[in-house]
């Protein structure tokens, strides 16, 4: 949780997620504007641009009563046609609101923040990009570095802007030993290259594995979008 609070005391105000599509952005996402609804004195906005899939997306909370302190901003799609949510630029430069940004996973959602990205201070920025080791395209180090290659070639953002964080979930099922497993071969594959600075666990793993991964870069998260089907 260390990458979120020394964000904060560098008065960041913009959270962009980016990541491939199932590594785990909109819960992430969620759990991060509620953090940072609690914890600061500002407007939070969470903004779902997400273009690449009908679920596990961030507005699926907006009528839940879940989050009402934090303002969920998306724009309805047609089939797979890109689209673009109002009043972006705006709140990216208001210095009273905190936007946390979920990304779609693909290009094609990172094409729709470049025009946003061209214009926004960049010392308010504070991007991560999510690596899950248990969805296969997190594997290896080639297809990672080229999926990031492609997103900063569209979203006018470079690799000194991304923070890499690390979700070792594969699915509701997940067990205390692969969450210590994932997150470490995901450390092996990237530490040579870069820091992952920030593990995301779900919070009632939080006291098994805080002394078997580094304590002070754990996220606990709530699962918020658990459909009924997937409960059945």
């Amino acid at each position: 949780m260390q990458l979120i609070k020394n964000a904060l005391a560098m008065n960041k105000t913009n959270f962009i997620l980016i990541g491939e599509a199932g590594c785990g952005k909109s819960e992430i996402a969620l759990n991060l504007a509620e953090y940072l609804a609690k914890n600061t004195d500002k407007h939070v906005h969470l903004i779902d641009m997400d273009m690449t899939k009908p679920l596990f997306r961030s507005r699926d909370l907006l009528n839940s009563g879940k989050l009402s302190e934090v303002n969920i901003h998306y724009e309805e799609q047609f089939f797979d046609a890109p689209t673009v949510v109002g009043g972006v630029r705006e709140l990216l430069a208001d210095p009273e609101s905190i936007v946390v940004m979920d990304v779609g996973g693909d290009d094609i959602g990172a094409r729709s923040i470049g025009g946003f990205m061209l214009g926004v201070d960049k010392k308010s920025l504070c991007v991560m990009y999510v690596l899950n080791y248990y969805r296969p395209f997190c594997q290896d180090i080639e297809h990672i570095d080229r999926f990031l290659s492609e997103i900063l070639a569209v979203s006018h953002l470079t690799l000194e802007d991304i923070h890499f964080v690390d979700n070792p979930n594969a699915g509701l099922t997940t067990t205390i030993d692969e969450v210590v497993d994932g997150a470490n071969k995901m450390n092996e594959i990237i530490s040579e290259y870069r820091e992952i600075e920030m593990n995301v666990i779900h919070e009632g793993f939080y006291e098994s594995v805080k002394n078997k991964l580094q304590k002070e870069k754990i996220m606990p998260i709530h699962l918020f979008l658990t459909y009924e089907w997937l409960r059945d």
